[in-house]
């Protein structure tokens, strides 16, 4: 029995008494652990809840002002896209077009020189023929013109060659004449027409230009 009490004290031990004086040390002194607390931020006066306003105010028209111009660029952008777009597209019915009129003039020369011919030569002793054949040049004539109002709807245009200076961006050069009351270097003759589509040669007049 005496061995059980020596292993097993009684509660009374120092070790209990050593806990309770520090924890009556902790919490001896309530004001040091509220001081520890974060202590509550006084309220804004008007004027600095004014200043606070002004700033985030100024901020949000400096973002405002900034997606109004982007907006403004991306639609400068688009439209000159857009103007891009319309000019490319032009361009290439343009050279689609030129090159279907580089086939279809030489037909019109050959129209007006026959339509020339049949005026110079539709006269003759018989009347009735003379009548059956100025009947036939005017079909022929009606045929011309309508295919001339096809080109201008096209923006086809005769480049002017008679009487004027030679040019060799628009005039070829086949023959040199001698005509006394023409002007040196002038076009005396077109022995075929030029024609301009927007500005644009598709064919040059080629032409007898004076010594």
């Amino acid at each position: 029995m005496e061995n059980e009490q020596t292993l097993f004290p009684s509660d009374n031990r120092p070790d209990d008494e050593a806990g309770e004086t520090l924890a009556s040390e902790f919490y001896a002194n309530p004001d040091d652990v509220a001081d520890t607390a974060p202590a509550d931020e006084p309220p804004l006066t008007p004027e600095q809840e004014a200043t606070m306003l002004r700033a985030a105010l100024a901020e949000a028209n400096e973002e405002i002002a900034r997606q109004a111009d982007a907006a403004q660029r991306g639609q400068a952008d688009l439209a000159n896209a857009r103007r891009r777009h319309d000019e490319e597209r032009i361009s290439i019915q343009r050279r689609a077009n030129s090159r279907l009129l580089v086939h279809l003039l030489p037909i019109v020369d050959e129209l007006d020189l026959a339509v020339n011919h049949l005026e110079n030569n539709g006269s003759g002793p018989d009347e009735n023929v003379a009548s059956a054949y100025g009947g036939w040049v005017e079909g022929v004539r009606l045929i011309q013109r309508k295919l001339a109002g096809f080109l201008e709807s096209e923006g086809v245009t005769r480049i002017e060659s008679l009487g004027e200076p030679f040019n060799p961006e628009l005039h070829e050069a086949v023959g040199i004449a001698q005509v006394g009351d023409a002007d040196p270097g002038s076009i005396v003759e077109v022995l075929r027409q030029g024609y301009l589509l927007h500005d644009q040669v598709v064919q040059v007049a080629q032409v007898v230009v004076n010594q």
